[in-house]
């Protein structure tokens, strides 16, 4: 592990170890608050004696998870139909396989090179489809986040600090400019195309070119309906253990937790465990919520939605060709 950390060139070395200062800096926060909560299995344990029928909730948590994936197997789907025509069965694999990478590789990488890898041919442009995919989910968590940081500011009004309110000018201006970037994107790629030193790559990112509205509106839409979804699952794990808030400061809350994760660098071997525990401790820390209930919701989330796809996903990443 040394040898390989030194055989980094100093930026790669760099932004290796600011993730590792990151990802130490979530653990240590969450430790700290875990220590002023005092953290015990009796506390869980008597939570969740106290929640009525908890299997019915654990069963549609359950339940969610091949369909939160499923949804983004049919974005996946619909973007790669530019590229490559495929089944809706071909394209869930593919994205369970880059859910599998995305576990030990860091960012998208993972995420691309199990999609990418699925497909015997045009994979140069699969990459392009690849990051539309998730530069979209990436943007329907912007605007929903923009819109849960606006509700949070009204019910934790000691938190409508000038930081936190130009934070919500932020948001509402990179959702805009999302917009645009939406109605410019042929236009750019033309300009890309004609830049020297980046021509060469313009198969990688020709394809978003060619999408039409039609096509862009339908995928966010998929990509919408996900988002709710993954709501949901986050609100049935909050309610498996116990904890019990007015619905739309659950859902702002959710939301703000969810934003977080995505602007978040991933970390290898980890995914996004740590960012949601962190995010959660600190979006419901005005609503009472005792820290050990929390984590325990973040973790059975993260179980049911991260660890178990991508143990499923493993079977289809052992056949994977590296070549075509």
């Amino acid at each position: 592990m040394f040898s390989f950390v030194l055989s980094l060139k100093p930026g790669k070395k760099i932004i290796l170890w600011g993730k590792i200062a990151v990802f130490v800096g979530l653990i240590a926060y969450i430790g700290y608050v875990l220590r002023q909560q005092q953290f015990d299995w009796t506390t869980v344990r008597t939570q969740l004696q106290t929640v009525d029928h908890p299997e019915r909730w654990a069963i549609t948590l359950l339940v969610l998870t091949p369909i939160n994936w499923g949804l983004e197997a049919l974005k996946w789907q619909i973007l790669l139909q530019r590229v490559q025509k495929t089944s809706f069965w071909d394209a869930y694999r593919g994205v369970l396989a880059g859910v599998s990478l995305g576990f030990a590789l860091p960012a998208q990488l993972g995420d691309t090179a199990g999609r990418v890898l699925s497909l015997r041919t045009n994979r140069a442009e699969a990459v392009g489809a690849s990051l539309v995919s998730g530069g979209m989910q990436f943007y329907v968590a912007l605007v929903f986040g923009a819109v849960a940081w606006a509700h949070h500011l009204t019910v934790v009004p000691e938190r409508a600090t000038p930081t936190g309110q130009w934070l919500l000018v932020l948001f509402t201006i990179l959702s805009l400019g999302g917009v645009g970037f939406g109605l410019v994107r042929r236009r750019l790629v033309r300009w890309l195309e004609k830049r020297p030193g980046l021509n060469q790559f313009s198969e990688y990112w020709n394809v978003a070119g060619l999408y039409s509205d039609k096509e862009i509106g339908l995928a966010l839409s998929v990509a919408g309906l996900r988002y709710v979804i993954f709501l949901i699952q986050f609100y049935l794990a909050m309610r498996l253990v116990g904890i019990t808030l007015p619905l739309d400061i659950s859902a702002s809350g959710i939301g703000l937790v969810f934003l977080a994760k995505t602007i978040t660098p991933a970390f290898n071997l980890l995914s996004d465990l740590g960012v949601r525990e962190a995010a959660s401790l600190w979006v419901f820390a005005p609503f009472g919520v005792q820290a050990p209930i929390l984590i325990t919701a973040t973790l059975t989330l993260w179980i049911a939605n991260v660890l178990t796809p991508v143990l499923v996903g493993l079977i289809w990443v052992w056949k994977l060709k590296i070549s075509q």
